[in-house]
C-alpha cells in the first residue's frame, strides 16, 4: 500500500513543478555583404616611348572569377567598354589613371591575348592640359559702326541697324502673277481665287507672259511646301547604345567609369584591329610589322591595374626591412634554392633509365660523388607585407645552370648547358626561419608538369584590403596569367587563365 501510494503521489509532485519556460529567440537578421559591384583586373603595357595599352586579365563578379577576355563580349568584352577607368598600382600604391578608348581584336593563333585596350595613361601628379577661355574681341549684338554703340535686332547681322525708320520699305512686285485656279494653302499666307474686276480687251488680245508660279502643285499631287518641310525634317537615322557592347543595359554590371576620351590617332597597333574590320594584311607582314613596332617601342613595363566603382582604396604592400635583415635574408632564400635545385636533378637523374654495368665495371671502384655547387643568375627578391601585420613574404627568382663536369667527377646532372628556372615564396615562422610556401623548379622540356613562373607584381585582385601574387605563366599551353592568395602554409591558386575553372 505505501509503495501505491508513493506512485500514485508521484504524478501530482510531478505536476505541482513549474514547467521550464519554453523561450522561442526572434529571428536574427545576419547583415548580408552588399555586392560592390564588378571588379576587373588588367595589365597595363607602358612602353618607353610613353604609349599604353591594357591587356584585360580577369573580372571578380558576385565573389567568382571569370576571364576578362570573354566575360560579356557582345561583341567587346565588358572589361574594355569606353570610358572605363583602370588605376594602375605598383606595390598596391596608385600610379596613375588609364581610360579606355576603344578595342582591338586580333585573330592571330599564338597571340598572347586576343583583346587589347588602348586610350590615354595619365600618370600620378599629372594634371591635364586646360584650356584657358579666350574672351571675344568684340562681343557678338554690339554695332562697331561711326556711331554710338547699341544693340542690333539681329545678331547675325542679316538686317542692316543704320536704316531710317521713317523710309517705308521698299516693296517689290512679286515674280509671278498667282494663278486664278491655285487653292489657298493652309501653311502660306492667304491667296485671292478670283480676280475682283474683269480683264480689259486689251489684256485679252496681248496676254502677258505667265511663268509657273514656284507654288504650283507637282503632278504627283504633293505641295512643294510639304517637299521642302520633308527635306528640312528628314528622319534621323536610329542612334545606337553608347557602346557597341551594350553597356547601357539594365542588367549588365559597370565598372568605374569615367568620361570617354577622343579618338586617338595612334591607337593602331600591328596586328590587332578594330572589330568588325576586314584585315588588310597577311599574317606575314602582321608578323613583320609586329616584330618592327615592338623593335621601336623598346623594353614595355607591366603593371598591373584595377577597376572597380565601389572597390577599397589602394593601400601599399611594400615591407621595409631593417639594416643588414635584407641581406641575410637573400642568402637564406639562395641556400634553400640551391637545395630545392639538387634535389630537382636528383629525381631526373633517378627517373633516366641507365644501363646495367658488366661485370668487370661493377668490380672496379666507383668513384665518390662530389657535390657540385650550381651556378646562380639573374637572383632577385622582394618581400611584401600581404597581410598588413609587418610580417614579410618573400618571392625569390633565378635563374640556374650546373659548371661543366671536371674530368673523373660524376654528378646527378644530366645537362650542364639546361637552364633550370627556380622560384620560391617563403615567410618566417615565430622561431624567425623561412617556411616554404611554393617551391617551382622546372626547365623547357618539363613545362608540363611545372610552368615556369615570372612575378609581376602584388595586387589587391579581390578587394578584400589583401594583397594577392600576380604571375605570368609559361607552360606547354602557352602564356597566361596567374593570382594566388598567399595563406600561412601554401598558394591557393584563385584565377589561371590558362586552366579556367
Amino acid at each position: 500500500m505505501a509503495m501505491l501510494a508513493g506512485i500514485v503521489c508521484l504524478p501530482m509532485v510531478a505536476g505541482a513543478q513549474e514547467e521550464r519556460p519554453e523561450i522561442t529567440p526572434g529571428e536574427r537578421k545576419v547583415p548580408r555583404k552588399k555586392d560592390a559591384g564588378p571588379r576587373a583586373l588588367g595589365m597595363l603595357q607602358l612602353s618607353a616611348n610613353g604609349k599604353a595599352s591594357l591587356v584585360p586579365i580577369a573580372i571578380l563578379v558576385n565573389g567568382k572569377f571569370w576571364d576578362a577576355t570573354a566575360y560579356k563580349a557582345d561583341p567587346i568584352p565588358m572589361s574594355l567598354d569606353s570610358g572605363t577607368v583602370y588605376e594602375a598600382e605598383r606595390s598596391g600604391s596608385s600610379i596613375g589613371l588609364f581610360t579606355v578608348n576603344s578595342a582591338l581584336h586580333s585573330n592571330a593563333a599564338n597571340v598572347a591575348s586576343p583583346w587589347l585596350g588602348t586610350g590615354k595613361w595619365l600618370p600620378a601628379g599629372a594634371e591635364e592640359a586646360t584650356k584657358a577661355l579666350k574672351a571675344e574681341s568684340v562681343p557678338v549684338g554690339i554695332d562697331t559702326g561711326d556711331g554710338p554703340p547699341r544693340l542690333t535686332k539681329n545678331p547675325n547681322g542679316t538686317a542692316s541697324p543704320s536704316a531710317p525708320k521713317d523710309t517705308p520699305p521698299a516693296s517689290t512686285a512679286p515674280a509671278t502673277a498667282p494663278s486664278p485656279t491655285a487653292k489657298p494653302s493652309d501653311d502660306g499666307p492667304p491667296r485671292l481665287t478670283k480676280s475682283d474686276s474683269a480683264p480689259k480687251d486689251s489684256d485679252k488680245e496681248t496676254p502677258p507672259a505667265v511663268t509657273a508660279p514656284a507654288s504650283a502643285p507637282s503632278a504627283s499631287g504633293t505641295k512643294p511646301t510639304d517637299a521642302k518641310s520633308s527635306d528640312a525634317k528628314a528622319p534621323d537615322p536610329p542612334k545606337g547604345p553608347e557602346s557597341d557592347s551594350g553597356a547601357s543595359e539594365a542588367n549588365r554590371p559597370r565598372l568605374r567609369r569615367g568620361k570617354p576620351v577622343d579618338s586617338l590617332p595612334d591607337d593602331e597597333i600591328p596586328g590587332y584591329s578594330r572589330p568588325g574590320a576586314v584585315a588588310s594584311a597577311t599574317p606575314a607582314a602582321n608578323a613583320a610589322k609586329i616584330v618592327e613596332a615592338n623593335a621601336a617601342k623598346g623594353p614595355i613595363t607591366l603593371i598591373p591595374a584595377i577597376s572597380d566603382e565601389a572597390g577599397p582604396a589602394p593601400r601599399s604592400f611594400a615591407f621595409v626591412w631593417l639594416k643588414d635583415e635584407e641581406g641575410e635574408r637573400k642568402q637564406q632564400m639562395l641556400a634553400l634554392a640551391k637545395e630545392q635545385l639538387r634535389a630537382y636533378l636528383d629525381a631526373r637523374a633517378k627517373a633516366q633509365i641507365k644501363p646495367k654495368p658488366s661485370g668487370t665495371q661493377s668490380a672496379r671502384h666507383t668513384p665518390t660523388k662530389k657535390t657540385v655547387e650550381p651556378i646562380f643568375e639573374n637572383v632577385q627578391m622582394i618581400a611584401y607585407d600581404l597581410w598588413t601585420n609587418n610580417q614579410p613574404v618573400m618571392v625569390f627568382a633565378a635563374d640556374a645552370h650546373m659548371p661543366p663536369p671536371p674530368t673523373g667527377v660524376a654528378f646527378s646532372a644530366v645537362d650542364s648547358e639546361l637552364q633550370y628556372t627556380v622560384m620560391l615564396v617563403a615567410r618566417t615562422d615565430i622561431y624567425n626561419n623561412l617556411h616554404k610556401l611554393y617551391v617551382g623548379v622546372t626547365d623547357k622540356f618539363h613545362l608540363d608538369l611545372t610552368p615556369r613562373l615570372e612575378l609581376i607584381d602584388v595586387v589587391d585582385a579581390d578587394g578584400d584590403g589583401r594583397g594577392e601574387l600576380l604571375f605570368r605563366e609559361t607552360s606547354d599551353a602557352g602564356t597566361g596569367w596567374v593570382v594566388y592568395r598567399v595563406t600561412p602554409d601554401k598558394l591557393w591558386k584563385m584565377f589561371d587563365s590558362l586552366n579556367p575553372e
